[in-house]
């Protein structure tokens, strides 16, 4: 496998486990011996990936991953070896979703690898294809991610987001209107503050772009609230008509 030109976390673990082989090893059931034979970490990430391989060998080497995936990672390698054996699987679509949503590479593998552990522990010996299964819902799972994000994108231009440019688009009577509320402090109530500009320079702009834009961004930087400290305020977004 050829290493991305990126910083991130499928460098890191493509360089760390190129010549590895953590124990216990993983076994190549062929028919040889119902025990199997110790295959090699490289071999078995070629036969993972190689359709004319026995569908029956790939369906017991992925089992065996993902019993692997829950040893203990503080006495073995393999929690983190799992993810060097998916990483042909999911490199396509680390790519795809970077060029698609203009998004950080290493966020994407991050996610990426995320999605696919929690495929590897939902996966039982009787799941079939488990190959098929663990690598469709891991990426499944990151595309729905990065949908669900991508209206939140910053954009360095706000009078052009949405591909549209000042002074066109649905006309006077299309406006948004922000709420800005404020949350009590001991020293009284603050007064809440209303904005409202024309739909053309908020069309696609995430509310913390916004914020920047109409300089707030000092107590509203960030739509995402992570429940660590404390609530600054509260910034609501809403289109209304001429009346409002």
């Amino acid at each position: 496998m050829t290493l991305p030109p990126h910083p991130g976390i499928f460098t890191s673990v493509e360089r760390r486990y190129a010549e590895g082989n953590p124990a216990p090893e993983l076994r190549m059931i062929d028919g040889s011996d119902p025990a199997g034979v110790p295959v090699s970490m490289q071999l078995a990430r070629r036969t993972l990936y190689d359709r004319s391989a026995d569908p029956a060998a790939r369906t017991a080497l992925w089992h065996q991953i993902a019993e692997r995936g829950r040893l203990d990672a503080d006495r073995s390698d393999w929690p983190s070896a799992v993810v060097w054996l998916g990483l042909p699987g999911l490199s396509r679509t680390a790519s795809k979703i970077v060029r698609s949503f203009r998004a950080e590479r290493q966020d994407v593998e991050a996610e990426l690898v995320t999605c696919y552990l929690e495929a590897l522990a939902e996966t039982g010996p009787e799941t079939p294809d488990p190959g098929g299964h663990i690598l469709r819902s891991a990426c499944s799972r990151t595309w729905t991610a990065w949908r669900s994000v991508r209206p939140e994108l910053a954009v360095e231009d706000v009078e052009h987001a949405g591909g549209r440019s000042p002074g066109t688009g649905t006309g006077t009577d299309a406006v948004w209107q922000a709420d800005y509320e404020p949350p009590v402090r001991p020293s009284g109530l603050p007064a809440g503050l209303r904005i409202t500009v024309p739909a053309h320079r908020v069309e696609g702009v995430r509310i913390g772009a916004l914020a920047q834009a109409w300089g707030l961004a000092g107590t509203a930087t960030d739509p995402r609230y992570s429940g660590r400290g404390h609530r600054v305020a509260t910034l609501s977004l809403r289109r209304v008509g001429r009346n409002g």
